[in-house]
């Protein structure tokens, strides 16, 4: 089992969803706080941040995989992954899986005490997000809450080291105040919809295969009109959620979500006239997080003893 086949297994372009949400989690925490740590633990937590965050987006889709051996195995679009296939063995995968969560556990040590405690959360959540599509159609909303712990990750891991268990619970030397509402509390909302919306058609593909397997999608429960509609609907949502938070005060992050959500809803509206929608849906929301990203560096660049400096 080469280096090729892992990537291909965890899928590693997926990653280009979460990461860019990773860093804005880290940029929130750094612009909030960035006269109380110095610039030297601020390099080395973004590399924790990173290792953690790899650990953690590897362990998901390893578990995903392992629990959802025999669903892949009825579903023609899925047949020919590595489990099923016979390509891996599931020692391999259950190997894979200790490795990724290795590396989410000795990131989150690394950071504080907080970070390393709240581990057990993502792993929890990855766990239970393959269950979710043999009950309920809210298993893409479930799956929204998998990615949206990846800001509110970042966010903490920094916070932690100014406040604490105070940077969650929001109680310190008595006083009462939640550090992370409203940024980062409407970024991870947001990016929870955001998945959302983009995993609901997804699941377009694999219509005719849930519904005679019994695996539970909205497409499949609902039909492709509300699938559409709700789609949108979510994508509104999403920006508005976006908007609300607007970390800078400033324009410029408002209106890349503004965007982002136009050319979302434009690919969705557009689905019978695209050649390869999946294709296009992948990258016009993969590339979602990425023009936010943008957006907050460019207002403010990290200058202020941040790893840009």
């Amino acid at each position: 089992m080469g280096m090729k086949e892992i990537l291909e297994f965890v899928k590693i372009e997926h990653t280009l969803f979460s990461l860019p949400f990773v860093l804005i989690g880290y940029i929130l925490a750094h612009n909030q706080f960035v006269n109380d740590i110095s610039s030297s633990k601020y390099g080395v937590d973004i590399l924790w941040i990173l290792i953690a965050a790899v650990g953690a987006r590897g362990l998901a889709m390893a578990l995903n995989r392992i629990i959802d051996k025999d669903i892949d195995a009825a579903n023609p679009r899925t047949r020919n992954r590595h489990l099923v296939s016979g390509s891996m063995s599931m020692n391999t995968a259950w190997t894979l899986s200790v490795v990724f969560l290795g590396m989410l556990l000795f990131g989150a040590w690394q950071l504080n005490e907080v970070s390393f405690m709240m581990a057990w959360l993502p792993v929890l959540v990855f766990v239970i997000y393959p269950y979710t599509k043999r009950y309920t159609w809210l298993c893409h909303f479930w799956l929204g809450l998998c990615l949206g712990l990846a800001p509110a990750g970042a966010w903490v891991a920094v916070t932690a080291d100014v406040h604490g268990w105070a940077s969650i619970t929001g109680i310190q030397d008595g006083m009462t105040g939640f550090y992370w509402y409203p940024e980062i509390f409407f970024i991870s909302l947001g990016v929870a919809l955001w998945i959302a919306a983009f995993d609901i058609n997804y699941a377009r593909m694999d219509v005719e295969s849930d519904r005679e397997n019994s695996v539970h999608s909205f497409p499949s429960r609902f039909g492709d009109t509300a699938t559409t509609r709700t789609s949108i609907q979510l994508t509104l949502l999403w920006f508005a959620c976006f908007a609300i938070s607007d970390p800078t005060d400033e324009i410029w992050f408002l209106a890349a979500a503004g965007i982002m959500s136009a050319l979302n809803i434009g690919v969705i509206l557009s689905r019978e006239r695209i050649p390869d929608f999946q294709t296009a849906l992948f990258r016009v929301s993969m590339l979602t997080g990425w023009v936010l990203l943008v957006a907050i560096i460019m207002i403010d660049p990290l200058t202020n003893d941040g790893i840009m400096n």
